[in-house]
């Protein structure tokens, strides 16, 4: 197939330049509305913010532009099937997640995961088993669910209906998952994929093997994170042999948007075309900005540049320790009044995601990079205090049942005191959106102890609406 092409853009454009004039949604008509006249940014793109009309296909039942479209994505990424998501990765983890299990169900779960995996979960009333990851001493995070996890919770739980993995994590860290994939399937258990960080791994080195490339049933990937889409624009891949396709299909037909964006789409469909004409040449040029860039924090004493264990990452990925007795939420704070916004910050470090280039093209690394030594001048080098692992099993599962919880009652305790009961909210420190505590999990001291030292840092959260009064929320019953 012509990579090259990009047939839903060029079908948005063709149509754009008939000049038309809308007697449908959207009630912008193509930006002619005011306040949008005047409105640069917006004008510009309203002229392709569509709908479905003749030539422009309709997501639900491509027959057309977007059929095309979705074929040249299958076809680089050599799956059976793949979907554009206009409902970000969310979506995609809903609906692969509820295609494969049902109430009841036991589902085997990596526990640093994405809240929508959990999300799904609950909407799916199924029975999790949480596998928990080990922990990275040196960076100070939760790194991968290791391979034994794994075995002992399929041979714990044979009857599992799926294993739900997150490749890579938020910090970039990969791990053996075509080994995991095999084991889970000699079991018949089908493997899907939180992929959101992903997407560009098709290219090859220096980027891991993609999970669809190790034989994943399902992968969903942000398109939007680290390709040149727009945001909530995300793909799904279908590659199984044991799960229904039609019942992916379903579920995204529930839960996608009836009125998908097309400038969405047509981002998809660029991106999809970028990825697949990038060359080696491009990669080796990208490689070298991003070893002068580390290279360049490397000299800045308050900083220690974090290294993948035995070089196995995402190279777009590079995560910066504090040195300086500062946070990382601090020095995150630091960095904003220089106007270098990272993608995120913990108590010990800040994650900066890097632009995939191509060959040539210029982006103000070097700039930034002394406008962050600016910032953090004559800032005093401190050893890092480490922090102790959360000792705990590494298979568990809820105290209590997602169809249970509806039927209890709540009360709300300070935190300290809140050790041993079983919270009734989900308490998400976000980014990276991967829940502290669980609705329906038992509190530990240890976990306490986490969150009191992240309330301490300055992270923000998601759920847990009374913990700035220093309050957590717990079912009455236990």
């Amino acid at each position: 197939m012509d990579q090259s092409r990009i047939p839903l853009y060029e079908a948005l454009i063709s149509h754009a330049n008939q000049e038309p004039v809308s007697f449908h949604v959207p009630g912008h008509k193509y930006g002619h509305l005011s306040p949008f006249v005047e409105s640069g940014p917006f004008s510009y793109i309203l002229r392709i913010d569509a709908t479905e009309l003749s030539g422009l296909d309709d997501l639900h039942a491509p027959e057309g532009a977007i059929l095309e479209a979705e074929g040249l994505l299958a076809d680089l990424y050599k799956v059976k099937k793949s979907y554009f998501l206009v409902n970000g990765s969310t979506v995609g983890n809903l609906a692969m997640v509820m295609a494969a299990c049902s109430e009841d169900d036991v589902v085997l779960v990596q526990r640093n995961c994405h809240k929508s995996i959990l999300n799904a979960l609950n909407l799916s009333k199924a029975r999790p088993v949480f596998l928990e990851p080990d922990y990275n001493q040196d960076w100070q995070v939760a790194s991968e669910v290791s391979f034994s996890t794994v075995k002992q919770a399929i041979q714990l739980y044979p009857e599992a209906k799926a294993l739900i993995l997150t490749y890579p994590n938020y910090y970039g860290m990969v791990f053996d998952l075509s080994k995991m994939i095999e084991e889970a399937h000699n079991h018949h258990i089908p493997v899907l994929v939180d992929e959101a960080h992903g997407a560009h791994f098709i290219v090859g080195s220096p980027f891991p093997a993609s999970a669809v490339e190790l034989g994943a049933d399902v992968v969903v990937q942000s398109a939007h994170k680290t390709l040149p889409a727009m945001t909530m624009g995300s793909y799904l891949h279908f590659n199984s042999e044991i799960l229904s396709l039609d019942k992916v299909k379903t579920y995204l037909s529930m839960l996608q948007s009836s009125s998908p964006s097309y400038p969405i789409m047509a981002s998809l469909d660029i991106s999809r075309s970028f990825i697949a004409g990038y060359e080696q040449k491009d990669a080796t040029y990208l490689f070298a900005e991003i070893q002068g860039f580390k290279k360049e924090l490397e000299c800045i004493p308050a900083l220690k540049v974090l290294e993948f264990e035995d070089h196995q990452g995402d190279v777009l990925k590079v995560t910066v320790q504090s040195q300086c007795g500062y946070s990382g939420f601090e020095l995150q704070s630091e960095f904003e009044r220089q106007a270098i916004y990272t993608e995120m910050a913990d108590p010990n470090n800040i994650l900066f995601i890097l632009p995939l280039l191509k060959a040539g093209q210029h982006y103000p690394l070097e700039e930034s990079v002394s406008k962050i030594k600016q910032a953090l001048k004559g800032f005093p080098v401190h050893s890092v205090k480490r922090a102790r692992e959360i000792e705990g099993p590494k298979i568990s599962e809820l105290a209590i049942a997602f169809k249970e919880m509806s039927c209890l009652e709540e009360k709300v305790l300070p935190i300290k005191m809140a050790g041993q009961h079983v919270c009734s909210e989900t308490i998400i420190p976000y980014p990276p959106g991967i829940p502290l505590l669980l609705k329906g999990e038992r509190i530990t001291i240890e976990k306490l102890d986490q969150l009191q030292h992240l309330l301490a840092s300055g992270a923000r959260f998601q759920g847990g609406s009374l913990l700035k009064q220093g309050l957590i929320k717990v079912f009455s019953t236990t």
